[in-house]
This record gives structure tokens, sequence and C-alpha cells, in this order.
């Protein structure tokens, strides 16, 4: 690929925010944002939008169905490893120079690439077309991924041999590392044959200097800088003074290492800067990809496949079902009842009538929700035999867009939707009006919504409309007109709707019925019904009468032209393969004649040259038999060919036979597994916790975002080494244990940023209160093991934040070093933390560790 445009979003309009509410659009948009790992992808999510161009839209249904099929069957296609680069790839191509931190980053990045590179290399071609296609135009940068591999090891730290000057300058720091581990040990042995320090004290760590403990009374004895004081002042820890010059050359051989990596990036990035053109467009390709699969995985969430484009204008749904309803459904162990509807140019209105709570609205959602997730290039819940054309807009009319501010009412709202949509609709405009008319008076409302329904009519849109007026579901009787009715079916027995939309019928409210159960006292239901009339009764029951036996009357029609067309279907086949049986006994004859002819004139030679061999040697014996053994071998090798061509086709035709029981095999798998797809509620959820799963336990890597389990915060991965982890969490650098810690999106990480510690809520709690009193806002860890003290401090931590407290005292002792070090390195990642420091040397000193919370 050339340029990274080829990869950039499109923009044809701005999003239409409050179109994607009324559909339920931003709730599938946002579970596709919370699936991105990378802020590419997130972006990608939020900027694509709905498109009138069927050869994109087909190309992005393609590319997710794709995805989605690798996802189901591919073990190894790489599904971590996709992280952001492409801003320091700027700024790199700025002349700025790249870190340690980005260093390792971008090898995940191109090892990401190699393994997506290695996956399509192994796929044949016209498996994955439009994926391949794409993976094919992006390069690899061996070169690049060779001299990275020269500089970092495989936990991302700076090898030793980066360069040759680094190599010396670490060689030297371990030796004089081991020089003052050697001459401070000594110096330790002199100081307990003489008494300065206790004969069973060892090495102190404070602050990474080693240490001596000699006891406060002795320690004018032992020359030396005072670096701390044990909590009861009896030991004094102490940096002997031979050693500080020797650790001095120590800090100025880090410095010099500091600036040797320095020089190592600064070179390293001189020589990426020519690939920066084209890693941007492979950072670009990673971040389209990881867009694709969160496609792809919300698609397997929702049990999604790919409809066919329509191109004689038909809408066809079938089995289509609306994925937020139905996850929602879910959690209440409730199914789903699909949605089947078809409108085409001639019936291109489809009028919903029927009883409240009955299921209109939610066919409606259904219906603009799918061809909205469709358009923008996102497969959706239906079979995947439906068909939907190309609209150039979706315009609705659903809920009450009331609004004070702008003094409009519910029916004002309802006309000034009206007028909106009769400016621009046409025959490439799908129309959603919930509760046609409603809002007004019943003769005036439901006048003018017969009216608007004769314009749009007239003009070809297609729409879903659901309504109660009796007026328009005699319009959408007559024979003329492009709107159909359909009905939500009620079942009277029961008294209770049955979710289903049976289409050319109307609908009736069941409004009496529904009063009666509702417990409405009869009597004022039976002055109801007289007050309706015998007229208005008669009039739903003829309607639905004639609207039944025109059905009836179409179905007929249409069973009769499918027999027809069957029968001329039959008829073809039938004289096709007659032709054929016909031409394959020509084509037999003429190849056995062929062979015939091949054989007798090789047997007329063979008997020529007999006889002439006989007259040549005026017939002597041995001659006459070797001519005569000559003709046997001659016939014999003739049948040996016939019997070895039977069994070379009888071995052919067995082949043939196996491959055919394969292929029926293999469509069976197929069909099961589509019917898996297309019918399993149960399973959604359990392979959408699965792709959860495997998110969070995939192998991490440099650059990656993860959450630390033990306090929530997130942070990004800096260093990978065989059991642990380094975490950059804000500006502290933390190395803890790989099950700690979980991968997480890019949405997750971008919240979990945002979020600050909740202000404190001004109520009286009891409870609260009583732990308040109780709470001491000092602990005791002495003599704890590190993990235990951790448990501890983190219970202790948390405690305090809820409680208010503005700060707690942890006394851990001073011993080796370890405890404290460890628990301040905790405290510091806790958030609402200010500050955390040793005690004052009069109070404890590095004992002790003071937290501060804002």
């Amino acid at each position: 690929m050339s340029s990274s445009s080829s990869w950039a979003p499109r923009f044809h309009r701005m999003i239409d925010k409050r179109l994607e509410e009324k559909l339920g659009f931003s709730r599938v948009r946002a579970a596709i944002s919370d699936r991105c790992s990378t802020d590419y992808a997130a972006l990608r999510v939020a900027e694509e939008e709905f498109s009138s161009d069927g050869k994109e839209i087909q190309e992005r249904l393609s590319r997710t169905d794709e995805m989605r099929l690798i996802l189901m069957f591919e073990e190894n296609f790489p599904t971590s490893g996709y992280i952001d680069c492409i801003g320091f790839l700027e700024a790199i191509g700025n002349d700025a120079s790249i870190d340690q931190l980005s260093l390792g980053k971008l090898r995940t990045l191109l090892d990401t690439l190699r393994k997506i590179h290695h996956f399509f290399r192994g796929i044949k071609d016209g498996i994955y077309p439009c994926l391949k296609k794409a993976a094919d135009g992006i390069l690899s940068f061996p070169e690049v991924v060779r001299r990275i591999d020269g500089i970092l090891d495989k936990y991302g730290e700076i090898k030793d041999s980066a360069s040759d000057a680094l190599f010396e300058i670490r060689r030297e720091i371990r030796e004089k590392e081991l020089s003052v581990s050697r001459r401070i040990n000594t110096i330790l042995r002199k100081a307990q044959q003489d008494g300065i320090v206790d004969t069973d004290a060892g090495i102190s760590i404070r602050d990474g200097k080693m240490l001596i403990p000699v006891n406060s009374s002795r320690k004018k004895a032992l020359p030396g800088f005072v670096h701390d004081e044990s909590a009861s002042g009896k030991t004094t820890f102490i940096e002997p003074a031979e050693i500080v010059e020797m650790n001095n050359e120590i800090s100025e051989l880090h410095f010099a290492e500091t600036r040797e990596i320095s020089k190592i990036l600064r070179e390293f990035s001189d020589f990426l800067r020519p690939y920066v053109p084209d890693l941007l467009i492979a950072a670009a390709f990673i971040g389209e990809m990881d867009f694709l699969m969160a496609k792809a995985q919300v698609a397997l969430d929702y049990i999604a496949g790919m409809p066919v484009i329509s191109t004689d204008g038909t809408l066809s749904l079938r089995k289509a079902r609306h994925p937020l309803l139905e996850k929602a459904l879910k959690k209440e162990k409730k199914p789903i009842v699909p949605l089947t509807v078809t409108l085409s140019p001639e019936k291109h209105i489809l009028l919903i009538s029927g009883p409240n709570a009955g299921g209109k609205s939610v066919c409606l959602k259904t219906a603009g929700l799918l061809q909205y997730m469709f358009q923008w290039g996102m497969l959706i819940p239906t079979s995947e035999s439906s068909e939907l054309p190309v609209f150039d807009r979706i315009m609705v009319s659903i809920g009450d867009d009331q609004s004070i501010d702008n003094d409009l009412s519910t029916y004002s709202s309802f006309l000034a939707d009206m007028r909106s949509m009769l400016s621009e609709a046409d025959g490439k405009t799908l129309v959603l009006i919930d509760e046609f008319g409603s809002g007004t008076e019943p003769a005036a409302g439901g006048a003018i919504a017969e009216a608007i329904l004769a314009a749009l009519d007239a003009r070809g849109t297609y729409g879903v409309i659901t309504t109660h007026y009796t007026n328009l579901k005699l319009y959408a009787s007559g024979a003329q007109t492009g709107v159909v009715n359909g009905a939500m079916l009620f079942d009277a027995q029961k008294i209770e709707p049955m979710f289903k939309l049976e289409i050319g019928l109307p609908g009736n409210s069941f409004a009496f019925e529904l009063a009666r159960k509702m417990g409405l006292p009869e009597e004022i239901v039976k002055d109801a019904e007289n007050r309706a009339g015998e007229e208005f009764v008669g009039i739903e029951r003829n309607l639905r009468k004639i609207a039944r036996n025109r059905k009836a009357l179409d179905e007929k029609l249409q069973k009769i032209r499918a027999t027809d067309k069957t029968l001329e279907q039959i008829t073809d086949k039938y004289q096709k393969e007659l032709s054929d049986i016909k031409q394959l006994r020509r084509n037999i004859l003429d190849e056995a004649k062929q062979e015939a002819e091949d054989i007798i004139r090789s047997a007329n030679k063979q008997v020529e040259n007999t006889i002439r061999t006989i007259k040549e040697t005026q017939a002597e014996k041995t001659a006459t038999q070797d001519a005569r053994k000559e003709l046997q071998d001659f016939l014999g090798a003739l049948e040996e060919k016939k019997v070895r061509d039977k069994r070379n086709r009888e071995e052919y035709l067995e082949k043939k036979l196996q491959d055919l029981e394969k292929r029926k095999e293999k469509e069976k798998a197929r069909k099961a597994r589509r019917s898996r797809t297309e019918g399993q509620e149960t399973s959604s959820a359990e392979l959408e916790e699965q792709q959860i799963n495997a998110f969070r336990s995939a192998p991490l890597q440099v650059g990656e975002k993860v959450r630390l389990k033990d306090n929530g915060m997130v942070g990004e991965i800096s260093k990978v080494s065989a059991k642990a982890v380094s975490v950059i969490v804000g500006s502290i650098t933390t190395k803890l244990p790989r099950e700690r810690v979980e991968r997480v999106t890019s949405n997750e990480y971008r919240t979990a940023l945002r979020q600050t510690a909740p202000p404190p809520r001004q109520q009286y709690d009891l409870g609260l209160s009583e732990r308040k009193l109780n709470f001491k806002p000092e602990i005791d860890l002495r003599g704890a093991r590190v993990g235990e003290a951790i448990e501890i401090v983190m219970r202790f931590l948390d405690d305090a934040i809820m409680l208010d407290v503005p700060s707690v005292r942890i006394l851990h002792g001073k011993g080796t070093g370890a405890l404290r070090e460890e628990i301040q390195k905790y405290a510091r990642t806790v958030r609402g933390v200010t500050s955390v420091s040793d005690e004052h040397i009069q109070f404890g000193g590095s004992g002790v560790t003071v937290v501060k919370f804002r």
C-alpha cells in the first residue's frame, strides 16, 4: 500500500446522534468500542459513519465477516499484541528520538505484523480474499526487526551488546560492584572482630546503598557517612568512607551508561526515520485489524451474519432479532421472537397495527436498527439469506421530542418530523414512524396521517409505521396502494400478546379485552362497547375478513406460480439430462470405435510382420515359433492393458465416491454450524465469556494496557520477564507477578484514568461512625512477611480512604529494608494517596512509613 490514507476513516456526512439514539445504534457503537485494544480502533469506531455507497458497504461487511470466521475457526491468527504506535512514529518522523518503552512497543507491533503475514501466507487464495489482499500490501520490515533484536533482549531490557561502549561500561560496573561487595564484607568482618558491630549482623540496603549496622555507642569508631538509625536508636547505619569513593565511581558509570543508551536510541531513530512513512501505514493496518476484530467479536456476541445486498429494491429480513432486546431477555431467561419482514418496490410500506405492548415498536426499531447496522458495515442478527437495499437516508419519528425550550408539544414535535420527512423523502429513503398520527383529536389526526401516508406512498418511499387508526388500515387494504398491513398477533383466549408479526392482515387493538383483563368493571367495558357501536366492531371484523380472504387468494396464486415454475425447472432439468446422456453415449461410442480401430491396426500390423518374418526365413521352425511367441505376447499385453484400464477406472470411480461422501459430510457440518449460528441462543453468553477470558489471559507484551487486580489501577507494560511484568502506573514503575495483572481494552484504560476518588458524602451512618471511632491510624507489621504485610496494608489503606482519615503510620521496622521498600512501592500506586515518606528521625525514621491522603 502506498499511503496511510488507504486505512484512514472516510467521511460522508455528520453523524446523526439523535437518529442513532432513537434506533439504539449508539449502544451498538459503544459495545464495539469497548472491545478495541487501541486508541486508533476506538477512534475508527467513533468516526465510522452510515454509508450509502453499495461497494463500500460490501467491502466493510466482507472484511468484518472474514474476521468473524477467522475468530471462529482459526487458532493461529494473533488476537493480542495490538498497540498504538502512530504517536511516537510521527514524532520520530519530525526528528524526535525513540525511548526504550516505545522501542519495546514497536517490537510488539512488528511481531504482531509478522504473525499476521505468516497466517495469511499459509491460507489459500479465495478463503479470506479481502483481508489477505489487504495484508499483502503491508511491508514486514525484517531489517528493522533485526536492529531492534540487536538492542533489546526478550524482556525489553537494553542488551550489553547493543554497543561496544555499553558492553565495557557495564563490565566495569559489575567489576566495581563486586569490589564494593568484597570490600564492605571485609570491613564488616573487621568491625565485628573489633566489637563495633554485632557478630550476627549483616549488610543492610538503604536507597540502593550497602550499609553496615553499627552499635550507636561505637558509631564514631567506623569512619563514614550516617544514613539512618533504628527506631530504638541502638543501631546506626553507616556507609564506610572508603566505600563512598567506590560508589561515586559506580554512579558515574551509571551516568555514562544512561548517556550511551541515549546515544544508541538516537542512532536507531536516525536509522528508523526513512522507514517511518511505511511504518505508519503498518501501524494503521494493525489498528484496522483491531477495529475489525472488535466488530467481529460483537457480531459473534449477537450471533450475526452477513446479509445480501439487494439489487432489485427488495427488503427481506428473515428471522431478524433485535440484538439489544435479545441480550436483555437472555438475562431474564426469556426467548426472543424472531421477525420476518418483506418489502418490495410494489409494497414498500409496512403498516403495523395491534394491541398496546404487543411488539409493534420493537418490530419497527428492529427493522430500523438492522438497516442502520448494515449500512454502517456491521453484521446483523438475521438469517444470512436476508436481503437489504441501500438507502440514501433513514428518517425517524420515534418517541416524544416535546421541549419546553422550543415550545414543542408532543403533536407539534410529530408534525416537525413529518415536515422534515416530506421535504426529503424519496424512493431511496426509509422512514420509521411510531404511533402514526397520535397526540391530537383522532378524526383530524387520522386524516392528516392518511394524507402524509398517501404522499409517502406516491413517492415510493420505504417505511415501517405503527398505528391504531382504522382509516390507515383501510388505506393499506387497497389493492392499488404500495402499503401493506401487518398485525401483531394476540392470544384472545389467554388475553395476552404473542409478539408475532403477520403480514397482510390489519391488527386489532383488543382494547375491550385488555380492559377486562386489567380488571376494569364489566359494566364500564360493556358501556364502552355500546358507545363504540356495532359499526366500529363491524368495520374491524370485516376489515380483517377482507384482508384474510385477500391473503389466502394471494397465497394460492403464489403457490400456483411456484408450482408452474417448479414444473418448468423439472422439465428443463430432464431435457438437459437427456441431452447430456445422448451426448455421453455418442462420446463413449466414438471413443470405443476409435480404440477398436487402433487395436485392429496394431493387430494387423503385428500379423503382417509375423507373416513377413516367416516368409523371409522360409518357414524355419525356430523362426516360426519365435514369431508366434511374439504375436502371443502382443495379444497378452493387449489383454493386460484392458484389465489395467478397467482397474484404474474402478479406482477412479471409488475415489470420486469417497470425495462425494466427504463433501456430503462437510456440507452437513457446515449446515450444523449455520444452524448453531442462527438458532442457538444459549451459547452466545458462553461464547462472549470465552472471548473475554481469552482476551484477558493471552500472553502479555510490551506496550499493552493492563489493570492491577489488587486495586483496579491501570498502566502500561514496560518489561516482560518469565514470571513478572513491569507496569508503569502514572509516574511509578512497579514489578508484579503476571497473575496480578490483566489486559484491558483502550476504553477501559481511558475510563479508569478519568475516574477519581469520589468525594466523601455528608451523611450520618452509625456503622461508619462506629468504624471511624474504632479505627487506629497506625499499624504494626514488624516480623510479618512481605506478601502477608502487603495484604494487610491493602485493607488498612482502603479503610483509611473510606473513613476519610487524613494520614496513617505503618510501623515495619528497619531490618534489611526490603519490607519498607515494598510497602512504600505499593502505597504509591493507591488512588487517593498524595505522599508516601519515612517518618521524622525522632519518631522512627525509616522504620515507619507515613501515608497521606488527598
